[in-house]
């Protein structure tokens, strides 16, 4: 049973093609982006490309497969792999404070940047504000597209609890620090003087009170410094995010949706194709990963269910007869003549005596064997060909409501991605999905 999309995904083309500079893996969860953009990075860098592969996974899967011992906010070249056309492979993973410090530093001179990098608020937001990981991401990507130095960004996006996450969270961040609540909050830094002071205490003695107490006083000062400190740095926030939000959407750049085939993951890559749609980014198409096949999918699972019951039945009758002449037989006790008797070879025994009967059980003992055997293996070719009716009925739900996708299939592995060789596996499966 395999999947016959009305589109099919090729891979190669895509990262052969030198007007292709971002790739986009975007899905929910466990679907296994990591692995497939750095299978991907890995496939374009053997077949003559320089790529970079960004990665935002905490479990840190990317640099062991690679061989890395560690990945950081600097990309890293990747050694072991086949430079024969000229490609090189580098890898990097997200620090989310260290990008946002490099914001800072870039946009401001060094009292202010320090300023700012030790106020406790800034410390919180930079380290876990929501959005902030998505915001980072985008300006990362920003960062590495503006240096011009690969061939190909292939980045891997944030696990999201929801698809949406990663397209919205940058312009929420934006809007955050843009925002009016902002701007009232650096207004009296940028009066300046008794101005500033009389407006402070005048005009926002109101908010400021109740903000004092929702937020603590002590929280409310820190906010006021941070912004006070970073009045000529807000306004780049919003204008990046747009910028690279426009990049994303520019010739070039190509999203790939990966999902496996259940119902819950195409459900979130349904809802990723359409947004993306919505937005007028352009999308490459669906990698369905950890797809289930079979060598025997001509045996269905109610065949294989009912040739088992026959041999478990047979083997309960044979188990009956076997035991019931091993009973009667009087070798089973063992001979009464002396063991130090000269015993010729003897002829095969008469059908019917004792010995052809003990022969005979020994005989339906290793078929109840085999039969045990045979049966345990047709009941889980039964569950697997149950599990590859799941996956098919749930991908032709997908690609039913969107024809116009192309699929590339990836078999699933025996086992987790390691190292390299792993990572060529998925490459090769993923081209050989088409």
């Amino acid at each position: 049973m395999s999947l016959d999309p009305v589109r099919l995904l090729d891979v190669d083309p895509l990262l052969d093609d030198p007007k292709t500079r971002i790739v986009v893996c975007c899905g929910a969860g466990g679907v296994g982006k990591t692995t497939t953009a750095a299978a991907l990075g890995l496939r374009a860098a053997e077949r003559g490309r320089k790529v970079v592969v960004l990665t935002i996974d905490p479990a840190r899967r990317l640099a062991q497969s690679m061989g890395i011992d560690a990945l950081d906010n600097t990309p890293r070249r990747v050694k072991g792999v086949d430079d024969s056309a000229n490609g090189e492979l580098h890898a990097m993973m997200l620090d989310m404070k260290r990008t946002f410090d490099e914001i800072v530093e870039a946009h401001a001179d060094p009292e202010r940047a320090a300023a700012i990098l030790n106020n406790p608020f800034y410390q919180s937001l930079s380290a876990g504000f929501a959005g902030t990981q998505e915001y980072m991401a985008m300006e990362k990507l920003g960062q590495l597209r503006a240096r011009d130095e690969w061939d190909l960004i292939v980045v891997d996006t944030p696990p999201s609890r929801s698809a949406l996450d990663f397209l919205d969270a940058p312009k929420r961040l934006g809007s955050f620090l843009d925002g009016r609540l902002i701007r009232l909050l650096t207004a009296p830094a940028k009066l300046g003087g008794r101005a500033g002071m009389k407006f402070l205490n005048v005009g926002m003695s109101m908010m400021t009170g109740t903000l004092g107490k929702l937020l603590g006083g002590q929280l409310l000062k820190d906010v006021q410094t941070f912004v006070a400190a970073m009045d000529t740095t807000f306004g780049g926030f919003r204008t990046r995010a747009d910028a690279t939000y426009k990049l994303l959407q520019a010739p070039g750049t190509a999203f790939l949706v990966v999902a496996a085939p259940e119902r819950d993951a195409l459900r979130e890559a349904a809802y990723f194709v359409e947004r993306l749609a919505a937005e007028d980014m352009p999308l490459a198409g669906l990698v369905l990963n950890r797809v289930h096949s079979s060598g025997a999918a001509q045996l269905s699972a109610e065949r294989a269910l009912a040739a088992a019951e026959n041999l478990a039945e047979a083997r309960i009758v044979d188990q009956e007869g076997g035991k019931a002449g091993l009973r009667n037989s009087p070798d089973t006790y063992g001979s009464s003549e002396s063991p130090d008797s000269a015993v010729p070879e003897a002829p095969a025994p008469d059908a019917g005596s004792p010995a052809a009967d003990r022969i005979d059980a020994e005989g339906a003992g290793t078929a109840r064997t085999v039969d045990h055997l045979t049966a345990g293996l047709l009941r889980l070719h039964a569950e697997r060909m149950r599990l590859l009716f799941r996956e098919q009925r749930t991908r032709d739900r997908f690609t039913s409501l969107h024809p116009e996708v192309a699929v590339a299939e990836v078999a699933a592995l025996p086992g987790d991605v390691h190292d390299l060789a792993g990572l060529r596996d998925i490459g090769d499966r993923l081209a050989a999905g088409a």
